[in-house]
């Protein structure tokens, strides 16, 4: 992404002429389009456009919104202008399962994912050590029935005070207000540690083997105030034998997890999910 100045995203009814007009805008401004990727959902007739661009010094947000306008107007668009010259900063959020954490933290490490950590929370204290080795500051707030609201007040605030961008529930196992995964709807990931709708509630890698399942996975997801249904960002899967135990499908579990969370996380921060209902449009290259 570092060649990469804006990320633009629209949206509307499909029609003729979008594209020819959106290019023509950005060519009269000198843009660069270093990467495109269009989709129209047939059922409902909506369109989606994903152009990555480079832009000479002078252009900044502000006038890519005024050249572009004129197509929004034609065309009825919702226009997402984001500014790629920066890293966007996020919150991690962990219980006592550090798996999906420490893999997100490398992934940072080495570059592939861009990102900058501003907070680990957790309702354990288990992770404060990673926290304190990466000079990540770390929040301990433990969750009963009769702090949650209370907690849930404080990660609001954290969020608005480091300006976090996106929250990431990595094996965090606490469930969400309604009114949190509303105010922040699109602004939350999810992993989900079995493959979504089979298998919810606690231990699900065991209630798999229990039932002789010959597939396990794990769903990254956006989150909702409808718990674990919320639109589907990326999913894998992997074929498990009757030879293993429930500690094997945990262990192969957590690889899953942490590979699909990463994998979601990215395609995020770069800008490649799109809304589309209840779903998701995601450009993966």
């Amino acid at each position: 992404m570092s060649d990469t100045s804006f990320i633009l995203r629209f949206t509307c009814v499909d029609q003729p002429g979008i594209v020819s007009t959106v290019t023509s805008a950005l060519a009269a401004r000198g843009a660069n389009i270093v990467e495109a990727n269009q989709f129209c959902d047939r059922k409902t007739n909506q369109f989606f456009l994903r152009v990555a661009v480079r832009v000479p010094e002078h252009i900044d947000k502000a006038a890519l919104e005024l050249a572009l306008s004129p197509a929004v107007d034609r065309f009825k668009m919702r226009l997402k202008v984001e500014d790629f010259s920066r890293r966007p900063k996020v919150i991690i959020m962990v219980s006592r399962f550090d798996h999906a954490l420490l893999h997100l933290l490398y992934q940072i490490k080495v570059g592939w994912l861009d990102a900058d950590v501003v907070a680990i929370v957790s309702n354990h204290a288990d992770s404060q050590g990673v926290a304190d080795h990466e000079g990540i500051p770390f929040y301990h707030w433990p969750i009963t029935k009769a702090s949650k609201l209370e907690q849930e007040a404080k990660l609001s605030d954290l969020i608005e005070k480091t300006n976090a961008e996106l929250v990431i529930l990595a094996r965090y196992m606490q469930v969400l207000s309604d009114e949190m995964s509303s105010k922040f709807f699109g602004m939350i990931i999810n992993i989900h540690h079995s493959f979504l709708p089979s298998f919810k509630g606690a231990k699900p890698y065991h209630q798999a083997h229990d039932r002789g399942v010959k597939l396990i996975g794990a769903t990254a997801h956006y989150v909702t105030p409808d718990l674990d249904e919320g639109p589907i960002i990326e999913q894998e899967t992997e074929r498990v034998t009757h030879g293993m135990t429930a500690e094997d499908f945990v262990a192969a579990g957590r690889d899953i997890e942490s590979r699909v969370l990463a994998r979601a996380v990215k395609f995020h921060l770069e800008g490649r999910v799109m809304l589309n209902n209840n779903s998701t449009v995601v450009f993966t290259s």
